[in-house]
């Protein structure tokens, strides 16, 4: 079984949370990323996202198998949506499930990290008022350092 898929449809939480439980789990950490309504002070309607499918699914699976040698967690899923998501609709979502909690959360910042980095994903944005526009999906951990106060 893949461990990341790009998905045309609707991210299914609920399975991917099931195909992760492990009885000598004890820590499960999830990041979903949702499409928000504003970006850069411009009101968004929704987004597109492309994909180079089999790149990023490959890099994915790099990543996961990085953040199992660097973390020593169990297990990871990641899914990424491609197409057109409205706003409050789930864009990513990445599981971790480890023994203990602190190396979940640590992995699952590390893969959402890396997946923002290295996946061949585009994003493009279309507004309200004005013309849509390709944006860049790649926000690294000094980026969202610097945005963490605003939730």
């Amino acid at each position: 079984m893949s461990r990341v898929s790009i998905a045309a449809q609707p991210v299914d939480t609920n399975t991917l949370r099931r195909e992760l439980q492990r009885p000598g789990c004890g820590g499960f950490c999830v990041f979903e990323g949702w499409v928000r309504e504003t970006n850069e002070g411009r009101e968004v309607s929704g987004l597109d996202y492309e994909a180079y499918n089999e790149l990023a699914i490959s890099e994915g699976e790099r990543i996961i198998d990085e953040a199992v040698q660097r973390f020593g967690i169990a297990d990871a899923r990641c899914v990424h949506r491609v197409g057109s998501l409205a706003v409050g609709d789930t864009a990513v979502w990445i599981g971790v499930v480890s023994p203990h909690r602190d190396e979940a959360f640590r992995a699952c910042r590390y893969i959402i990290d890396q997946v923002k980095m290295r996946l061949p994903i585009w994003k493009k944005e279309h507004y309200l008022v004005g013309e849509s526009s390709w944006v860049a999906c790649s926000h690294g951990p000094a980026d969202d350092h610097d945005h963490a106060h605003h939730g």
